[in-house]
């Protein structure tokens, strides 16, 4: 005897043994419990989720020699026929392989003839969206009105392409892809009726890889217990669909973040030994850096189906959501670029240099520069040098520095300083744009600190007025960044203030726009009084096209 496939030895005979979909078999149910039927039904919805699979129990629905009951017995002729395939008055159609608008004339020279043997004559058109237009101009008036003993069920995998003269004459119902609980539980339910021995772990991987579908699930299903010559494990379904390379991705994300690129290089020339498909590794990429963006924002929201949801949750403590946002930024159009590059392996290598090479700066630990001793205050350095200070005693709170000089005997040489940094403390931020260009930030902050001015600052607290217009920086990751950076820049403790509010001084970020305003106000002059351009414009009635100036630099 032949063997038959899981997906068609498993296919429900019932809508009782449907998985998912309960409201489509609800609502068929009730139309068949209180003969509400229409004439014409569309099922739509991604590949194995069912649609034929319905379409063929509502038509042993209707023809079921007990009667039109939701419940068909199985039992009866039409029943068994259906199963079987044989039933001559189920006419199932592969629109796909009819397309042409005669096939569709010769399908619709029998409908006014009545069933030969069930109750209803049922036309199950599978794939209908891939009707010429003409097909479907001919159906149309046969699927509005058609004779009470006929009865239409259309399926499609794309709705969109169906024209909506057809989709207003049906009822429509959208089958939903399934959730992996439910495709993990049918799998363990029929592996246990086969008397197959399995892991937990497999079935997990192998409903992740069905994508909803639960006629893939089986598919591979199949073929695990083949590979595993009659058991399915998680080592032989990890090695069958090639998903040993995704597992390395969230250490080669962590090698990303610590900036460590040897590492980074060393996981991807081990992932290339199991030759994967690095489009689809790249799609996983985008997938894991979304799924840690979002348990940074809703912790609770990791699902046992993500996998390793440990280490998800150690990426989301680990990058910043910054960070995060601008690494699925240059993995979702590393996609793009991909095919383009020579090869799938170099093209995903450079997408990985690329996340390294725009890595933020803040991302690593701030080292602090040396500080410069200003030459007056040497003695006084020289002094400290011997500091006598008790073992464990606090280090005194640098207070702001007096106007007059203190006597070199004095033993104060004040909090240090950055280099280049005034010795008077009081004088610390004066410079605003010199402080800004030190302190050298990246990303955000950097812009934080660019529109915004120095309000007051009294050797403790330092407050900040932020142009209105970056105000949307303020409270997020930017604005503790800023502070780590001018603690370590004051080298003392400080309190960060920031309001948004105007200021009587220009931001950095103004007064560059000012000066590249001004200087691109000098180009477009000098090109205006250029002799070339002159003698052109006369020459050729020419006119210098508004905003297309720009400078090179």
């Amino acid at each position: 005897m032949s063997y038959t496939v899981l997906a068609r030895k498993w296919r429900p005979r019932a809508f009782a043994e449907m998985v998912g979909q309960s409201h489509v078999v609800r609502a068929l149910a009730n139309a068949l419990e209180h003969d509400r039927l229409h004439h014409a039904y569309l099922f739509t919805g991604t590949r194995g989720v069912g649609k034929t699979t319905v379409a063929r129990i509502l038509a042993k629905s209707l023809n079921c020699e007990t009667g039109v009951t939701a419940e068909p017995c199985g039992e009866c002729g039409a029943c068994r026929e259906i199963d079987e395939g044989r039933f001559v008055d189920l006419l199932e159609v592969d629109a796909a392989s009819k397309t042409g608008v005669d096939d569709t004339r010769d399908l619709l020279d029998n409908v006014p003839y009545a069933p030969v043997r069930g109750r209803y004559k049922v036309y199950l058109i599978d794939e209908v969206h891939m009707f010429s237009g003409h097909s479907f101009n001919a159906l149309l008036k046969t699927l509005e009105e058609p004779p009470p003993h006929v009865k239409f069920l259309l399926a499609t995998t794309d709705p969109q392409k169906v024209p909506v003269t057809v989709l207003s004459r049906c009822l429509q119902f959208n089958l939903k892809r399934l959730p992996l609980e439910e495709i993990e539980g049918q799998l363990r339910h029929i592996l246990a009726a086969e008397g197959v021995e399995c892991e937990p772990p497999a079935l997990a991987l192998l409903a992740r890889a069905a994508d909803g579908s639960m006629r893939d699930g089986l598919s591979l299903l199949d073929q695990a217990i083949a590979f595993g010559g009659g058991g399915v494990t998680g080592a032989d379904v990890q090695a069958m669909l090639g998903v040993v390379a995704g597992e390395r991705l969230p250490a080669l994300l962590g090698a990303v973040d610590r900036g460590d690129a040897t590492a980074a290089l060393q996981l991807i020339r081990e992932v290339a030994e199991y030759a994967p498909d690095f489009g689809g590794l790249l799609r996983e990429l985008v997938t894991l850096l979304h799924r840690v963006a979002v348990v940074q924002q809703v912790p609770d929201a990791a699902q046992p189906a993500w996998g390793d949801v440990a280490a998800i949750t150690g990426l989301a403590e680990a990058i910043p959501p910054d960070e995060v946002q601008l690494y699925y930024q240059i993995a979702l159009h590393g996609q793009r670029d991909l095919p383009l590059a020579p090869d799938e392996r170099s093209g995903f290598e450079m997408l990985i240099l690329r996340l390294l090479a725009f890595r933020p700066a803040s991302a690593a630990p701030v080292a602090v520069p040396p500080v410069a001793v200003p030459a007056q205050a040497s003695s006084v350095a020289a002094g400290t040098a011997s500091d006598t200070r008790p073992e464990g005693a606090a280090e005194p709170v640098a207070a702001p520095a007096k106007t007059d000089a203190a006597p070199a005997d004095s033993g104060d040489a004040g909090p240090p300083k950055q280099a280049g940094v005034q010795a008077d403390v009081s004088q610390l931020f004066d410079d605003w744009d010199r402080v800004v260009r030190e302190m050298s930030l990246k990303g955000m902050a950097a812009q934080l600190a660019r529109n915004a001015v120095v309000a007051a600052w009294d050797g403790r607290r330092l407050a900040l007025s932020v142009d209105p217009g970056c105000a949307s920086l303020l409270g997020s990751v930017a604005e503790d960044k800023l502070a780590s950076a001018l603690t370590a820049y004051a080298a003392c403790d400080l309190v960060l203030e920031l309001k948004p509010g105007s200021a009587a001084t220009e931001t950095p970020a103004q007064r560059d726009q000012r000066i590249a305003a001004a200087r691109q106000a000098d180009t477009e002059a000098s090109i205006e009084r250029d002799p070339f351009v002159l003698a052109a414009q006369d020459i050729f009635d020419a006119e210098i096209v508004p905003d297309s100036i720009r400078r090179l630099d």
